[in-house]
């Protein structure tokens, strides 16, 4: 296991040769660079994501990615009804989807039902070319506190597992889901 600062984590999002699949979990996450959005967003005066620097640098990011034949794609673990934040991500797909990242859905009760929970864990994290695990902890608040990097294949086929059941379940996104 290594741990990896931001520019570590960063290299890894951008260096996967395949697949990048990213299991989330947390109810609310607090990046710096999101505290104005989300806040608009929740009072109703939403900023288009594509007007944060580090939101347009994703989606940039995404979409080179997905041009060059790269697959991104993310299950939400999410509340019913979704959180303030989690309201807040979805209204974001109308920016992912078009990048070329395909989003899913499962609620925590259907997650719980079919095993995911509590077998995946607490944790985030992105299973990259499904041979690297890059482990994403939170702390109570929504921070993320540590990057962690491992090829464990006792751990990463463990994760494999959870990615594919995830996807077997989840509701995929479409543009027409969202709304403001």
């Amino acid at each position: 296991m290594t741990e990896l600062d931001e520019a570590g984590f960063g290299a890894a999002l951008r260096d996967f040769e395949h697949t990048a699949f990213r299991l989330e979990l947390q109810d609310w996450y607090r990046e710096p660079c999101e505290d104005e959005i989300v806040a608009s967003f929740l009072a109703g005066e939403p900023i288009p994501g594509p007007g944060v620097p580090e939101l347009a640098a994703w989606f940039g990011q995404v979409a080179r990615q997905a041009a060059d034949g790269k697959r991104i794609e993310r299950v939400r673990v999410q509340q019913d009804p979704p959180t303030g934040y989690q309201r807040f991500e979805r209204w974001l797909d109308q920016w992912n989807i078009p990048a070329g990242e395909t989003m899913r859905y499962l609620t925590v009760p259907k997650a719980w039902q079919i095993g995911l929970l509590p077998d995946a864990g607490d944790a985030d994290w992105w299973l990259l070319d499904s041979s690297r695990l890059l482990l994403m902890r939170f702390d109570e608040a929504g921070h993320r506190i540590s990057n962690v990097l491992t090829e464990d294949p006792e751990v990463v086929v463990r994760a494999c597992k959870w990615r594919d059941l995830a996807v077997h379940h989840a509701t995929g996104a479409k543009l027409s889901d969202v709304a403001a």
